[in-house]
């Protein structure tokens, strides 16, 4: 797949990939989700 299409789809609110990339950033911002640790530089595991 192309970046055009790979971007396309992102931002198309009816792709199942424009949900995953939602999902992802908001479990990177909730300080309860682990992706939020492992998100952050330098970020340990277990504080």
């Amino acid at each position: 797949m192309s970046n055009r299409n790979h971007h396309a789809n992102q931002s198309n609110p009816n792709n199942p990939a424009h949900q995953a990339a939602r999902d992802n950033r908001s479990n990177q911002l909730n300080p309860n989700n682990p992706a939020y640790r492992s998100s952050r530089q330098g970020g340990k595991q277990g504080r």
